[in-house]
């Protein structure tokens, strides 16, 4: 039986164990199946591939996208540049790394690109949001990282956010935690009175499927989307790799 999974700390909102056991009884794959692994530390990774004989790849989620590098024997180009990692295909037992949140998240958010998003505002500046800014600099759409504890000098903090500049960025994503079950009823702290009709929020949560920041910019009429269709493009993408010869 060939194993696959998903890596994290706490992962009882994941939607990605029914994904693929869906997708295997649905194809008609027998010879698969995905579980759930739940690390208190990173460090535990290893115990877990040493264990697990049959295990032949798995998904990175909150909080190990960056932490997981070092255990890599081999990344790709995009992990090599952004620092992150959600993907992981074991071969003649080394880890090769991989992200498939870029070309998630790309597909995702295209259709609503229009003239005037032109540049965004990324809350969080974790391993997601490395793979958003990635893909926002492949799309020429300029950005500015809003974060809790600033890593270089081109992100801000939390407190420093205005109206006037959610008036400026007319595309705002969510790649923090706030609002994702269970704690349903948090969400990022920026002016959302200076949201209009012209922006298009986008939260990379998907569970519950509409988020409080989505619901305050709805409310001012903006454009909104969820991660669900990022997160099944960006698990198709892992399949993809994990079946590649």
């Amino acid at each position: 039986m060939r194993e696959f999974g998903l890596i994290g700390k706490t992962l009882q909102h994941s939607f990605s164990a029914k994904y693929f056991n869906d997708k295997f009884q649905n194809e008609g794959i027998t010879d698969c199946n995905y579980q759930l692994f739940e690390l208190e530390n990173i460090e535990d990774i290893r115990g877990l591939i040493s264990n697990s004989p049959n295990l032949q790849g798995f998904n990175i989620t909150i909080p190990y996208k960056e932490s997981i590098i070092p255990y890599l024997d081999v990344v790709d180009d995009v992990v090599r540049e952004i620092g992150a990692c959600n993907c992981v295909k074991i071969i003649n037992g080394k880890l090769h790394g991989f992200n498939t949140d870029v070309i998630g998240f790309m597909i995702s958010i295209l259709p609503l690109i229009e003239p005037q998003h032109h540049s965004a505002i990324i809350l969080g500046n974790g391993g997601s949001s490395k793979a958003v800014i990635y893909a926002l600099e492949q799309m020429s759409i300029d950005h500015q990282v809003i974060a809790r504890n600033t890593r270089d000098k081109n992100e801000i903090l939390w407190q420093d956010i205005n109206k006037a500049l959610i008036e400026e960025h007319k595309v705002i994503i969510n790649t923090t935690p706030l609002g994702m079950w269970p704690k349903v009823d948090d969400f990022p702290n920026i002016p959302y009175e200076a949201i209009d009709r012209f922006h298009l929020a986008f939260d990379l949560i998907y569970n519950p499927t509409t988020t409080k920041f989505l619901e305050k910019a709805d409310a001012q009429d903006a454009e909104i989307k969820n991660g669900m269709e990022m997160l099944t493009e960006q698990a198709e993408a892992a399949w993809g790799i994990w079946m590649e010869d």
